[in-house]
């Protein structure tokens, strides 16, 4: 795992690169290089930022160059073991161990050919000295980030979006319609970029750049076609395919650990590496007493310190009381985009507790809940289907009691309210607005009374992008059309984008398992009726589990990797919360309605509604804002 960077056909180049390249530092702690080489009547320059964890020696540093080849490469290649022996069956001589020579020497015999061949997560860079090409590449499923910008021929890439505005001078604009989607979402979809010129290269593709200015796009894996596949195929043994995953995601020269919330997915994932590392070290968090109270939260740790027994795992636990107004803005920076899911903080403080024992890479039980349908939402959306047989003068008494509930009092927060509140908000709609309801922040009402007039028709296109994906496929089942749109907006656009930021702010690489294109393959290949069995999310998994783990983990209620937000609002964030709404830049610019949110900030605050998420990502995207427009000096304004 590293921190990748580059430009092509750019003015002053090598100066470029190498802010690119020290902007990435925390990512690659261990080591950095720099390479360049003419390209056509200009030049490339890579640069690459090292964290060591296959081949620690200097065989394995970057950029790589050998025979007229020259990588940078940011990722993991857990299929390298077999891709060097049918390389080495065909002749082909190492000088190291290291994966990046792996995959150098790949591309060299196979070149876009290899990229399905290889089972990992990966971004990177590979520069053609004979005929002056550039490609940039990204693995499958999106795990790893690769942003770019263009200039007229010129191009600058690196996996953080932060270093392309520092590489620029901080003159990137806005994009005010991603910021839209921010609102909508709490996060980025990886279709969009917060920056107008800046743009991420989708999952499954490549991208070459020709010295005379020509630009050819190609996309070698599709999570679409992959569903359409799996679904006419027979099952595969599910357990066997997650157990052989977890073990190859194991490959490493340093020590590896686990992430363990004492959930399902985690829990498994531990008890599967302890297999093969007996003793291995996990992770896990608590939260302050009166926060846990407050939030009516799982006591997630009791199952933590039972797996840990069960399976002689070392375990550490951290009790997050984060002083969060240092944290927010810190977070706000390493995270690139407005993203407003406190999990993140969970993720950094974690690795960061990790790298301080010396551990350099954690396993994260990440993506089960997509590929499994394991989200509260999924069920829920099945449920709606059944609720809207209710007789509708029922429904309307039903939503009129709720309605008049209080989500929280001034001591405590009441979960099962502020759940049912949000199901009838949805319940009712049809198949894709449900869906999206189910999830996301406000509806499409709500959303225009928040922001600038200026932007309805932004807010319409951002929902119009939602339905086509949700739409585009030919899967006759329900739950795994909610599946696929989850594995491709909701786990790149979020999960995975906090995951690999976070993390690599600590220095620390994260895996994950089930995010894997054989675990994929095998999770579309399961019909929707057995993912949601009753009302048991990813049933499939937990059968699978059950051959290891005993019954009350796996059948345990569904855990949070979540924070104490209703908690921090109404104690250390209060303040915080009313400077923004009243004096605010995102209120001062006019891209939201001071009167809105000072109506969500009141409710929230009598507990009349719980819009606690909604506000915390406010605070995010209003520092992120602060920090994109004071670099460039824009006001960025709309009338109000």
């Amino acid at each position: 795992m590293c921190g990748i960077a580059g430009t092509y056909r750019w003015p002053d180049g090598k100066v470029v690169t190498d802010r690119l390249t020290e902007t990435l530092a925390h990512r690659g702690p261990d080591g950095a290089g720099r390479y360049g080489h003419p390209a056509g009547d200009a030049e490339v320059q890579l640069g690459h930022r090292r964290l060591a964890i296959i081949d620690l020696s200097e065989t394995g540093a970057q950029p790589m160059v050998s025979d007229g080849l020259a990588l940078t490469y940011n990722g993991e290649l857990y299929n390298a073991p077999e891709l060097r022996a049918e390389l080495a069956a065909a002749g082909v001589r190492f000088r190291g161990t290291s994966d990046t020579e792996v995959l150098l020497k790949a591309w060299r015999r196979w070149g876009t050919d290899c990229l399905p061949r290889l089972r990992g997560m990966f971004a990177f860079g590979i520069f053609d000295e004979r005929t002056g090409e550039l490609v940039l590449a990204r693995d499958q499923l999106g795990i790893k980030p690769l942003f770019l910008l263009r200039r007229g021929a010129g191009l600058a890439f690196a996996s953080e979006l932060k270093a392309l505005a520092a590489a620029t001078g901080g003159k990137l604009e806005v994009d005010h319609a991603a910021l839209v989607a921010s609102l909508l979402y709490y996060w980025v979809p990886d279709s969009r970029c917060a920056f107008r010129e800046a743009e991420k290269l989708p999952p499954g593709s490549w991208m070459r750049f020709r010295p005379d200015g020509r630009v050819e796009r190609g996309r070698y894996w599709n999570l679409r076609d992959v569903a359409h596949e799996a679904r006419d195929s027979e099952p595969p043994d599910l357990a066997a395919v997650v157990e052989e995953s977890t073990r190859r995601h194991l490959l490493s020269d340093v020590p590896v650990a686990t992430f363990l919330s004492g959930g399902l997915d985690s829990s498994y994932l531990t008890a599967l590496a302890a297999r093969h590392r007996p003793g291995i070290s996990a992770y896990t968090i608590g939260f302050r007493a009166e926060d846990a109270k407050f939030e009516a939260m799982p006591d997630d740790l009791r199952y933590a310190r039972q797996v840990a027994r069960w399976f002689g795992v070392d375990l550490h636990e951290i009790e997050i009381a984060p002083n969060v107004l240092d944290l927010l803005p810190r977070m706000t920076y390493h995270l690139d985009e407005p993203i407003g899911d406190p999990a993140a903080i969970n993720t950094y403080l974690i690795c960061s507790a990790a790298r301080e024992a010396g551990i350099k890479v954690m396993l994260s039980g990440m993506g089960a809940d997509e590929l499994f349908a394991g989200y509260r939402k999924h069920l829920a959306n099945l449920l709606a289907l059944r609720y809207q047989r209710v007789p509708r003068p029922l429904r309307r008494g039903v939503s009129r009691a709720v309605d008049r509930l209080p989500v929280a009092t001034s001591r405590r927060g009441y979960r099962s309210v502020r759940f049912a509140k949000r199901f009838l908000s949805f319940a009712g709609l049809p198949e894709e607005t449900a869906f999206r309801r189910s999830y996301t922040m406000y509806d499409q009402d709500e959303l225009l009374a928040l922001v600038a007039p200026d932007l309805a028709g932004t807010v319409e296109d951002v929902l119009t992008e939602h339905a086509d994906t949700y739409q585009d496929n030919d899967l006759d089942d329900f739950v795994n059309r909610m599946c696929l749109t989850d594995a491709r907006m909701f786990l790149p656009g979020l999960n995975l984008a906090y995951t690999d930021r976070s993390s690599m702010a600590a220095s620390t690489e994260v895996r994950v398992p089930y995010v894997d294109v054989e675990v994929v393959r095998a999770a579309f290949a399961v019909p929707g009726d057995r993912k949601i069995v009753g009302r048991q999310g990813k049933a499939v998994l937990k059968e699978a589990a059950a051959s290891v783990l005993p019954r009350e983990i796996v059948y345990r209620p569904k855990g949070l990797f979540s924070a104490p937000l209703r908690a921090w609002m109404s104690r250390d964030l209060a303040p915080l919360v009313r400077e923004v709404v009243h004096d605010g830049e995102l209120v001062r610019s006019g891209l939201l309605r001071r009167d809105a949110l000072a109506r969500m900030a009141a409710e929230d605050a009598a507990g009349q509604r719980d819009f606690s998420k909604h506000l915390w990502h406010v605070l995010t995207l209003e520092y992120w804002y602060r920090d994109a427009t004071s670099g460039s000096g824009q006001s960025s304004r709309l009338s109000a």
